[in-house]
């Protein structure tokens, strides 16, 4: 009978950095505590680290007694810089890409270096950790099977308004990053677009200072009139509830023989105008039926 490999070997040889590879590196959002041994491992033995800020993640590297080759990989540079640090990884150096704190590419630059390695034939694996979307979310208290992250809203006033009235019916829980000296204006803007539904308002994530308000998107422009937002704020809102999407529907003020008739005017049959009525107010077929005379 073969032997087994003995699992620390097994998992060594998993965790060996190879020539050719971006590695996505999470780092801790606030409790330096949080990094993982991997992450600790594939800083130490890539041959260079791509970084949003070098002076941030020199700090970082230089507290667990790390020294690595940095480059600088940011909004403003990723272009001509991503080129360099593709032709490195095709000529076989390995890179580890990390973000100020959290996971690179979500909500973050890295997300185009991913694309153009993944055009150009490079392997890309990811080293997960810290993440403030699912931080934020797990600690909401609000519905967490499904929900959508939006990241930062546009600071253009008809894009952001657009927006938000694109989304106003998604009944997701839904997540938006926001700065403390645009907190107020952004609450403002939920509250007109959503109405008042519930939020999570969690800042300093992981850190001594962490906090997490839960009321309502009146509760929170209220509280933030009295007091001053400090730290960056993850916004974790509840998602349309079935009322708000009925208020907001075309047919809300119609009958159902009204109803009906909208989808026959539009050359749908009877009896596919009924199916369709029954679906847009989420009740049987039958119900409907009742009203409607079927010939």
């Amino acid at each position: 009978m073969r032997n087994k490999e003995p699992r620390n070997a097994q998992n060594e040889d998993k965790n060996k950095i190879i020539g050719g590879v971006l590695y996505l590196v999470a780092t801790p959002i606030g409790n330096l505590s949080d990094i993982s041994e991997r992450a600790l491992k594939t800083l130490s033995e890539v041959d260079f680290v791509a970084a949003e800020d070098t002076r941030n993640t020199g700090k970082l590297l230089a507290y667990f007694g790390i020294s690595k080759p940095m480059v600088s990989y940011f909004e403003h540079n990723k272009r001509e810089r991503g080129e360099v640090i593709l032709a490195r990884l095709l000529n076989g150096e390995s890179c580890a890409l990390v973000t100020d704190a959290g996971t690179p590419a979500i909500s973050d630059p890295g997300e185009d270096l991913v694309v153009l390695c993944a055009e150009n034939g490079v392997t890309v694996t990811s080293v997960p950790g810290c993440s403030a979307v699912v931080n934020a979310l797990a600690l909401s208290a609000l519905p967490t099977g499904r929900f959508a992250f939006e990241g930062f809203l546009s600071t253009n006033k008809n894009e952001r308004s657009e927006r938000l009235n694109e989304i106003k019916n998604d009944t997701r829980t839904t997540i938006f990053y926001e700065a403390p000296h645009k907190l107020q204006k952004t609450l403002e803007d939920l509250y007109g677009a959503f109405g008042d539904r519930r939020v999570s308002l969690c800042r300093e994530l992981t850190k001594l200072n962490e906090e997490i308000i839960r009321t309502t998107l009146s509760g929170a422009i209220e509280y933030y009139t009295q007091n001053a937002p400090r730290g960056e704020y993850v916004l974790v809102v509840e998602g349309a509830s079935k009322d708000e999407l009925v208020s907001d529907a075309f047919w809300h003020d119609m009958t159902v023989e009204e109803h009906v008739d909208y989808y026959i005017s539009r050359e749908m049959k009877k009896m596919d105008a009924i199916k369709a009525v029954a679906k847009d107010r989420g009740v049987a077929k039958s119900e409907i039926y009742k009203v409607v005379n079927v010939e």
